[in-house]
């Protein structure tokens, strides 16, 4: 195995660890850590990559998400509330500096952040249980 694919390997496994931490944990986000996973073992292995997609985390997490379907509100909440939560702890260390053009960029990526999830990624209904 080439020491990119390796790279890629370790790359699938951290995220695929985190992301499964924050599928219970509820301050953290599980979906962009399982997208790091899908990429990095679809990067690595392709046996592992479908290995990956075949389980209930990637399931439940990400797969209507990557077939274009959208994610639920609650996913999407809880993208948006974590995102805005990490990026408001760096905009008021960097305020308590005096870092005002860096705060000024943060805010512009939190605002397209909010605006790509509120109008760029689909809703999909909640199922009931």
């Amino acid at each position: 195995m080439g020491i990119k694919k390796l790279i890629w390997l370790l790359i699938g496994c951290i995220g695929l660890g985190l992301g499964a931490v924050g599928a219970v944990v509820p301050l953290l986000p599980s979906f962009p850590f399982l997208m790091l996973a899908a990429f990095g073992f679809a990067k690595s292995s392709e046996k592992l990559h479908h290995w990956f997609i075949g389980t209930k985390l990637y399931k439940d997490n990400l797969e209507s998400y990557v077939q274009g379907k959208g994610m639920t509100p609650a996913a999407k909440r809880r993208v948006m509330t974590t995102v805005t939560l990490l990026m408001g702890f760096g905009f008021v260390m960097m305020l308590m500096k005096a870092l005002y053009v860096p705060c000024i960029i943060l805010g512009c990526v939190w605002v397209f952040h909010i605006v790509y999830f509120l109008f760029g990624v689909k809703t999909l209904e909640e199922a009931e249980g």
